[in-house]
């Protein structure tokens, strides 16, 4: 009698369990259609796809097989790749070595930095990448090597990095701004600097620009910035193409501020490094007489010289460590710098296409079409990349079988009480993570939205709706 008790137990929890997942099925059914009779959702497509964690059963499935622009959703690929195919404990190595011969405290001859693509040299995000430190450390290695001038140029070496920094895709009006600096060989601070304006009083008027910061006098900045409404927001467009020295600023910043910082994508980083590098080794007593040169010869059409002896090696913090950035605050220079590195210690040069194709293979070989996975970048920015929800869930469900999944899981933001990565780019809007329900039930999902109207802050509200049927 107990052994049928426990057999109709079972069929009862299994049935409890079969209509909990229709009625959830059934509830975001009926959320999505409602979505699509929302004006907002008039001329949008929509795919959402959501499987149970722990076993992989599909709980919903709305057009999971069509291609998308998934914006920064895109990030969970290249992150899952690269703890994949680099490791989670993969630094970053920028060498500094020397040609000529010390003599007397005296480098006769040209100092080197062989750049290695390090993202996070000279940012602000760990105290020993930021500026200061940087250059405390390049100081600290001429001072271990009793060098006390340098009687030839810096050269910094890029030769492993493709030329080109900006992925095919990036719209001209992405390039220019922070959130669109490239990945180049040597990249510092970010590839970004910022930019003081002052609104004028009223609407229309014009704005000054005060300075930069960090000072960037070898660009020309043409100012076409207009005042805009009290509490308008920041409007405004920085046009400055890598390579360029000179840039546009147009759009508004509202009244009401004494000053008003937007922040810029540098065409030129080696610039700002030289610049503070001078001043540091001034400060410590190093005389820098052979001038400052650009390093990546590459596109001059001219042969690195030879780097003959090497002094030290700068390494830059863990993957792990920097996924955190890469995906908690969607840091897009991570993301490209990610996928070159992936191609470079491959094929031992760091390119797009080529580290995007390893990446396509990697997941193929794991059972995902390369068809469904059409990028062309590694953060998602550009419009052109389409993903199907149905590759960003299997990814991620890959992800939590990974013992760098604590690491990954950690890195994703918590967004409607949800640990979700977002993406947002003009008429984009998309969620992937994971949800816990209340029930004790746990869902990995992906919702993307494209060509929706109206305002992206109310799509996202309407969206969180639908995800909180998970909970």
């Amino acid at each position: 009698m107990q052994h049928m008790k426990t057999v109709y137990l079972l069929i009862g929890l299994v049935a409890s369990s079969i209509s909990f997942g229709q009625n959830i099925e059934s509830k975001l059914s009926g959320a999505i259609k409602s979505l699509q009779t929302d004006a907002q959702f008039k001329h949008a497509i929509l795919s959402m796809y959501v499987v149970d964690s722990k076993t992989g059963a599909v709980v919903f499935d709305k057009n999971s097989q069509l291609g998308l622009a998934p914006a920064s959703c895109q990030k969970v690929v290249t992150s899952a790749s690269a703890f994949e195919i680099l490791g989670h404990d993969y630094q970053y190595k920028t060498v500094i070595g020397y040609s000529g011969n010390i003599k007397q405290g005296a480098l006769i001859g040209d100092l080197f930095l062989v750049a290695s693509g390090d993202p996070t040299f000279g940012s602000w995000r760990w105290h020993e990448t930021d500026t200061n430190a940087v250059n405390q450390k390049i100081i600290g290695i001429l001072k271990a090597n009793n060098i006390k001038s340098i009687d030839g140029p810096i050269l910094i070496d890029e030769s492993k990095w493709a030329t080109l920094a900006t992925p095919n895709g990036w719209t001209w009006d992405d390039i220019g701004n922070y959130y669109g600096a490239g990945a180049r060989g040597f990249n510092w601070y970010e590839n970004q600097f910022d930019i003081i304006l002052r609104p004028g009083k009223n609407i229309g008027d014009p704005v000054e620009v005060i300075g930069t910061r960090p000072e960037m006098g070898f660009i020309t900045l043409v100012n076409e910035l207009k005042t805009g409404a009290t509490g308008s927001g920041d409007n405004s467009v920085v046009y400055l193409p890598e390579g360029t020295p000179v840039g546009y600023l147009r759009g508004t910043i509202p009244a009401g501020k004494e000053n008003f910082t937007i922040t810029a994508a540098t065409p030129y980083p080696s610039s700002p490094f030289y610049k503070t590098l001078g001043i540091f080794s001034g400060n410590n007593g190093i005389r820098m007489g052979g001038g400052r040169t650009s390093g990546n010869f590459s596109m001059l059409n001219e042969k690195m010289p030879l780097m003959t002896a090497t002094l030290a090696t700068i390494t830059s913090p863990p993957l792990d460590s920097i996924n955190y950035w890469f995906l908690k605050r969607s840091v897009n220079l991570y993301g490209e710098a990610l996928v070159k590195t992936i191609a470079y210690e491959k094929t031992k040069f760091g390119s797009t296409d080529t580290g995007l194709n390893i990446i396509k293979d990697f997941w193929s070989n794991k059972g995902i079409e390369r068809s469904s996975l059409h990028i062309i970048d590694g953060s998602g920015l550009s419009p052109a990349n389409r993903v199907t929800t149905n590759a960003l869930v299997t990814i991620m469900q890959y992800a939590k079988n990974q013992t760098w999944f604590p690491s990954f899981y950690n890195a994703l933001p918590e967004l409607n009480s949800i640990k979700m990565k977002d993406g947002y780019i003009s008429g984009v809007r998309a969620f992937t993570g994971y949800v816990k329900s209340k029930d004790g039930n746990e869902y990995t999902f992906s919702f993307i939205v494209n060509n929706f109207d109206g305002s992206a802050g109310t799509v996202r509200e309407k969206m969180w709706k639908v995800l909180d049927i998970l909970k």
